[in-house]
């Protein structure tokens, strides 16, 4: 049977107010008491109902970790470390799945049911209405991974996406490439919209290159893979593909790969983010690295920040990427004949 805290304060000669100061963070109680109502607590085998003090101070304690991109392989390494950093600081990850969502409200209406306290939406292709319709309904709401403004709405803590495509056409042209392709994910995504617009920004500065685009259906390897085969059926190939994100990186590569193709001697591949799988030996992908955990950190830091301060004014923070070399591309020394 369930120990309750009223049989806790009968052994512990205490109140039962006394029993839920004792396990409440921050409350105030005597060394003594705490040591009566823990001994007790101990031999009874009590162990504080969570949700029930939730009842009581309207805290939960929970924060919705909400994202849309579960077939992404770089989402459980987000997930993993998000969970690890909220629970760190005495937090409750709720994990929710809008994959198949489109209405805001509708989010905001599940999420309420759960009483949580706060929100992370770790995404960058849920469109900003969702994290719009949080703030607007008093819900405290960071979007990790979002889109930058320079007046948000929200707070946003992620990576200036222009400039990752910036870095990857740079990184295209010092290797000699000429005949450079964009191989983004969905084109309704924000985070491909300005990976595009960068890349083919700078790309336009370089008059002896010419580019092509196309979009896979989503961030996935299936997606990848499948427009990397249509674009080998309707050939002249690209010398060179800036992939929207690692995942889509490793289906073109094995589509290449598929089709008797060397990589980098005949097709060149730069990725974006540097998942874990990107440095596995058998595929060594050539990449942007995205720094994961400096975003979830500060991401959590934001979220605590309006639990005691709801009404903190909306900030952006950008954190800066890097080209992690590997061997999908041919060195910056190589010269064309």
């Amino acid at each position: 049977m369930t120990v309750t805290l009223k049989e806790v304060a009968e052994l512990a000669g205490v109140s039962r107010s006394a029993v839920s100061r004792t396990f409440t963070d921050g409350a105030s109680v005597s060394d003594k008491t705490r040591r009566k109502v823990e001994k007790a607590a101990t031999k009874l085998g009590y162990t504080p109902n969570i949700l029930a003090r939730g009842l009581t101070t309207r805290r939960t304690k929970l924060i919705g970790l909400v994202s849309n991109n579960f077939h992404n392989p770089i989402f459980l390494e987000v997930f993993d470390q998000f969970t690890r950093k909220l629970q760190g600081v005495g937090l409750r990850p709720l994990l929710v799945n809008l994959s198949d969502e489109t209405d805001p409200e509708a989010s905001v209406r599940m999420l309420r049911q759960y009483s949580v306290d706060g929100v992370v939406v770790a995404s960058s292709t849920l469109p900003p209405g969702f994290s719009k319709a949080f703030k607007d309904a008093g819900v405290p709401v960071v979007n990790s991974f979002g889109r930058y403004s320079t007046a948000p709405e929200f707070h946003v803590v992620g990576i200036d996406n222009v400039e990752c495509g910036r870095m990857a056409a740079l990184e295209l042209a010092k290797r000699g490439y000429k005949r450079v392709a964009f191989l983004g994910g969905p084109d309704t995504a924000t985070s491909t919209q300005d990976r595009f617009k960068g890349f083919s920004e700078e790309i336009s500065r370089h008059p002896d290159m010419e580019m092509t685009v196309s979009y896979a259906k989503a961030y996935s390897f299936e997606a990848g893979r499948e427009e990397m085969q249509r674009l080998l059926g309707i050939r002249p190939l690209a010398e060179a593909y800036f992939c929207g994100d690692d995942v889509l990186s490793i289906g073109v590569l094995s589509a290449i790969e598929d089709a008797g193709l060397n990589i980098p001697g005949d097709i060149g591949i730069i990725g974006l983010n540097d998942m874990e799988m990107a440095g596995w030996q058998n595929i060594n992908l050539t990449t942007i690295r995205q720094p994961v955990q400096q975003i979830i950190n500060s991401s959590v830091e934001l979220i605590v920040s309006m639990l005691e301060e709801p009404a903190r004014y909306p900030e952006a923070r950008l954190f800066p990427c890097e080209v992690i070399e590997r061997g999908t591309l041919r060195p910056v020394s190589y010269q064309p004949t």
